[in-house]
C-alpha cells in the first residue's frame, strides 16, 4: 500500500522523461517503493543526468496543489480505479490522471482514431459511428486530437454513453489549445485521462505513447482514415498486439488517408461501411431467434456467443474458452469481444471472468 509519500514522490517520478513506464516500475520494485525510488535519482543511480537535476529541484507539493487544482485525480497501479486492461500492455504507465467519470462506469468501449487532417466524409462518418455507438450504450475512446479523435468525441457525446479522451500531455494541458471546451464537455459527460502529470506539455514523442493507451482501454478499435506512417497505424499495431479486434473504414481507394484502412483490411481487419455494419460486427443488433431468447445472455446472441459465455466460467484464457467450446481461437475472441461490449465478461491480466447479469 502507498503512503502519502509514495503518491508524492510518484508525482515527480511520472514527470522524468527518461524514466519509461516499465524502467520507472522496475526501479520502484528494485528499490521498494516510489520514495525510495526517487531519493535513488536524486542521488544519481536512476534517470539521466538532466532528469535528476530536475528530480532534485521539484516541489512534489507544488505539484499535488496543482493537480488538485485541475479536479483531476491520481489512480496508481492496483489501486481500485486504475484500469485492470491497462495490465495487457507491455508497459502499463505506473499510474494515471483521470478527470471526470470513474472508468469503470464508462464501459464497456470502444476505441475510433484517425487522421488529423481528415476529409469531410471521414469527419462525418466518424460522429455517426460514435454517435450509434453511444445509442447503444458503447463509450467511446479517443485521443482528443483535431480531425477524426474530435469528431468521435463529439459523436460521443451526441449519443449519450459517454466518452473518454486520453491526452499526450499533461492532465491538465489541453492539445491542441482550441480543444479546452471541448475537454471540459468529455470531462464532465464522460473522463479525460492521461498518464502524465500536471504541467506536462504536449511534445512530439507522447503521441506514440498515447495511442497504446487508447488501444488498451477499448474491447476494439476502428480507424477512420489515416496517411502511410500517422498515428492511426501505431494504434492498430498497439491494438493486434494485445488482443484487441480492429476495423476500418476503407475510404476512397484515389485518396492517401485511405491508406491505412485499406493495409488494415488486407491483414484481416473488419470492413465497417457504416454504423449498421459496426453495430453489427460488434454483435450489437442480431436478430433474435424465436424460442431461445431466455437461453441466450442478452437478445441477439450467437450459439457461438453461448458458448463461450459457457466456458469462460470463473476465469479463463482466451485459448481455454476456444478449447471449451470447441471453436478457433479467433472465433472464441470474437464472441469475447462481443460479451465484454455488452458488459457480461471483463478482462483481467489476459484472462475473462464473468460480470454479474442484471436482467433488463
Amino acid at each position: 500500500m502507498q503512503t502519502s509519500r509514495d503518491r508524492d514522490a510518484l508525482l515527480v517520478l511520472l514527470s522524468l522523461a527518461s524514466l519509461t513506464p516499465r524502467r520507472l516500475l522496475d526501479a520502484a520494485r528494485s528499490h521498494g517503493s516510489f520514495e525510495r525510488c526517487l531519493r535513488a535519482v536524486r542521488d544519481g543511480l536512476v534517470a539521466s543526468p538532466r532528469d535528476q537535476e530536475v528530480a532534485r529541484s521539484a516541489d512534489a507539493g507544488m505539484v499535488a496543489g496543482r493537480l488538485a487544482a485541475s479536479g483531476a485525480r491520481m489512480a496508481v497501479v492496483h489501486d481500485p480505479e486504475y484500469p485492470a486492461a491497462l495490465g495487457d500492455l507491455f508497459d502499463p504507465p505506473a499510474a494515471i490522471f483521470i478527470r471526470g467519470r470513474d472508468l469503470r462506469d464508462l464501459e464497456p468501449s470502444v476505441a475510433m482514431v484517425g487522421a488529423r487532417n481528415c476529409s469531410a466524409g471521414g469527419r462525418e462518418i466518424a460522429t455517426e459511428l460514435a454517435r450509434a455507438l453511444g445509442d447503444a450504450g458503447i463509450s467511446v475512446v479517443s485521443g482528443a486530437a483535431r480531425g477524426i479523435d474530435a469528431a468521435a468525441h463529439r459523436g460521443a457525446l451526441l449519443g449519450g454513453a459517454g466518452t473518454i479522451a486520453v491526452l499526450g500531455s499533461g492532465i491538465d494541458v489541453a492539445y491542441p489549445r482550441h480543444h479546452g471546451r471541448l475537454l471540459d464537455d468529455i470531462g464532465n459527460a464522460g473522463a479525460v485521462v492521461s498518464e502524465y502529470p500536471p504541467g506536462i506539455g504536449a511534445e512530439p514523442f507522447r503521441f506514440p505513447a498515447r495511442n497504446r493507451l487508447v488501444a488498451a482501454l477499448a474491447a476494439a478499435i476502428v480507424v477512420v482514415e489515416g496517411a502511410p506512417g500517422s498515428g492511426s497505424m501505431i494504434t492498430a499495431d498497439h491494438a493486434l498486439e494485445i488482443g484487441r479486434d480492429v476495423f476500418a473504414v476503407p475510404g476512397s481507394v484515389s485518396s492517401e488517408l485511405a491508406a491505412v484502412p485499406l493495409a488494415l483490411i488486407r491483414e484481416g481487419a473488419g470492413l465497417i461501411r457504416g454504423p449498421d455494419d459496426l453495430l453489427s460486427d460488434l454483435g450489437l443488433c442480431s436478430p433474435t431467434r424465436e424460442g431461445k431468447i431466455d437461453e441466450r445472455p442478452f437478445p441477439g446472441a450467437t450459439d457461438r456467443d453461448i458458448d463461450v459465455w459457457a466456458a469462460v466460467g470463473s476465469f479463463a484464457r482466451p485459448d481455454e474458452v476456444a478449447r471449451s467450446a470447441g471453436i478457433s481461437l479467433p472465433e472464441a475472441m470474437a464472441s469475447l469481444v462481443v460479451l465484454e461490449l455488452r458488459g457480461l465478461i471483463r478482462a483481467v491480466g489476459g484472462r475473462y471472468e464473468r460480470r454479474s447479469v442484471q436482467k433488463r
